[in-house]
């Protein structure tokens, strides 16, 4: 159900002469199940904090990938693994380019918690999602 479709994005970035006056991309989160970046060595990758107060600047390891968990792995989950949200900010001395890997969920899959997920009668967060 969670690993249907893929697609592979290439985002170009150029360089910003005021990076402070714009995004690259405004914040979200995706409705893929999860995604694998490949970044560049200049960075610009920034997550919500988990009080959804500010934004954390993912830092540079070289030859690494970044996996995020998206809207679907919350969902059934029961928010245990919590779907991240992001942006992109634009870099003021280079162009930037980042590889991204979506993988999404089957079409006909219905997310919903697992029924292990749901054991001893707990309740569902949220409705189930076509």
């Amino acid at each position: 159900m969670l690993l249907g479709s893929r697609r592979v994005n290439l985002n170009y970035y150029p360089m910003c002469p005021n990076p402070e006056h714009t995004v690259g991309v405004g914040r979200h989160s995706d409705i893929s199940t999860f995604t694998i970046l490949l970044q560049d060595d200049i960075g610009g990758l920034h997550v919500r904090k988990d009080n959804g107060n500010g934004w954390i600047h993912v830092s540079l390891i070289s030859r690494s990938f970044i996996i995020n968990i998206w809207d679907p792995l919350q969902i059934i989950s029961k928010g245990r693994h919590k779907s991240i949200e992001y942006c992109v900010i634009a870099n003021g001395s280079q162009n930037m380019i980042l590889v991204l890997l979506f993988v999404n969920p089957k079409p006909e899959g219905i997310l919903c918690p697992f029924p292990e997920v749901l054991a001893n009668g707990k309740k569902p967060l949220y409705k189930p999602v076509l």
